[in-house]
């Protein structure tokens, strides 16, 4: 059998030329090893790894969004089902895992840190908002019994 260096399409060991990709000659499956490439009839595997986790369905969707922006393979498995309450499961898993490829691992924790940070700065402007506008719906309203 014949190989294309540049696909690993497989051949007949009479074909001189990659059909799929022209001017690329033919080489035997050793010669195709040495470069390490796979061949087409090998299964190419990607190691996965955990980069963060999500507590809930949004934020997961958030650092989905922000790992596919930079080209970034990713994942969500989820890490539990049904109806969970720590206080009578003791489950203490994290309801997502977000998977990366193994060689973007770093780039994606450094990205979906600054995500992390960025997503609770806004929640902690949120919550002083909510405050403030409770303390003056609380000022300017009427006295109780005044009604």
């Amino acid at each position: 059998m014949k190989y294309c260096m540049q696909c690993g399409s497989e051949y007949q060991d009479g074909v001189k030329e990659c059909a799929d990709c022209p001017g690329v000659e033919l080489v035997d499956a050793e010669t195709l090893r040495q470069p390490h490439t796979p061949l087409s009839s090998e299964s190419a595997t990607r190691k996965f790894v955990r980069a963060t986790t999500a507590e809930d369905p949004f934020t997961a969707e958030d650092y989905v969004r922000v790992l596919e922006a930079e080209h970034i393979p990713v994942f969500v498995r989820p890490r539990r089902d049904g109806v969970v309450d720590a206080l009578t499961t003791g489950s203490l898993e994290p309801w997502w895992e977000i998977m990366v490829g193994e060689e973007h691992a770093q780039r994606a924790i450094q990205l979906l840190a600054q995500e992390k940070s960025r997503l609770d700065s806004t929640a902690d402007e949120a919550a002083r908002a909510a405050e403030e506008e409770e303390l003056e719906t609380e000022a300017t309203a009427p006295p109780p019994g005044s009604l």
